[in-house]
């Protein structure tokens, strides 16, 4: 659906990137607006980044619009292309999520949720203050994984990449927030993983499956520690079944992508004064996913 059709009455706001068939925030955002009491249009539309910035002049353009929420590939294109951030988008250069300002003349305002969603997936299952946090991958995802990481107490993070060169921006990122951060090369993962004591991994779907044989295959490893895997579908991924195996506590990503749609919501209709717990509970039951 373009920006500027005529759509269902009321506010509207929606998901954009490309593939968005399969994403989940609408299901997410329709069970809020329902519990809410709030008349939402939210619909998946396929954007990619050679139709981003015309897309969003359009969105300026017509006011029904409260807002954005950002996946790949477009979550640095938006960032570069929103009137304003906030923290910790700005220091990111990433944004997933976009605030429509009202008037005539609208302003986008481009914020992470991502960050609250490591943040919050991860204190729900019982992560404190990491100690040897570790990463894999190094992509907007990370970014946004070591800011959830520094805001949980992790004064390091690890960083397992296949180019380092190519990420050595999360340095900048983890000094500005206040972690240390470490790149290494993938060759180096498997080690990594296992002495530490939380993992987000940020990889697409099944791109981590070598790293879970090698883990699957050595009897003697073991771990109390935690992995986020961001890949949720399918669910268990082989690495999240591994590391199971091995004795860790294994989190979705379906419960990142929860944890930060609950803050979008709050972003996109903060007249509500919405229960964040409320909230929260109605996600998970739409997405039959396990309430913590």
């Amino acid at each position: 659906m373009p920006a500027g059709s005529p759509a269902a009455r009321g506010p509207r706001a929606g998901v954009i990137g490309s593939p968005i068939a399969h994403s989940k925030s609408p299901l997410l955002h329709a069970a809020a607006y329902r519990a809410l009491g709030i008349d939402c249009t939210y619909s998946a539309i396929d954007v990619d980044e050679t139709r981003i910035a015309a897309f969003l002049d359009a969105v300026r353009a017509d006011g029904a619009w409260r807002g954005l929420s950002v996946t790949m590939p477009l979550k640095g294109a938006v960032a570069r292309l929103v009137d304003s951030t906030t923290a910790p988008a700005a220091v990111l250069g990433v944004v997933n999520t976009v605030v429509v300002g009202e008037g005539p003349h609208p302003g986008l305002t481009g914020h992470n949720t991502d960050v609250a969603g490591v943040a919050h997936a991860l204190a729900a299952a019982g992560v404190e203050t990491p100690r040897r946090a570790v990463v894999l991958g190094g992509g907007g995802t990370a970014a946004a994984a070591v800011a959830g990481l520094a805001q949980l107490g992790a004064g390091a993070v690890s960083v397992l990449v296949r180019r380092p060169a190519a990420a050595a921006d999360l340095r900048r990122i983890g000094t500005a927030l206040g972690a240390e951060v470490v790149l290494a090369p993938w060759s180096e993962a498997a080690e990594a993983v296992r002495t530490a004591d939380v993992v987000v991994s940020t990889l697409p779907p099944r791109a981590a499956d070598p790293l879970a044989r090698e883990l699957a295959a050595d009897t003697g490893f073991r771990t109390e520690g935690t992995l986020l895997d961001v890949a949720y579908d399918p669910w268990p991924s082989r690495l999240a079944a591994a590391w199971e195996q091995a004795g860790g506590t294994i989190v979705p990503g379906l419960d990142m992508l929860i944890h930060q749609a609950v803050e979008q919501v709050a972003l996109f209709f903060p007249e509500a004064g919405h229960d964040r717990a409320a909230v929260l509970r109605v996600m998970c039951d739409a997405a039959g996913a396990v309430r913590h």
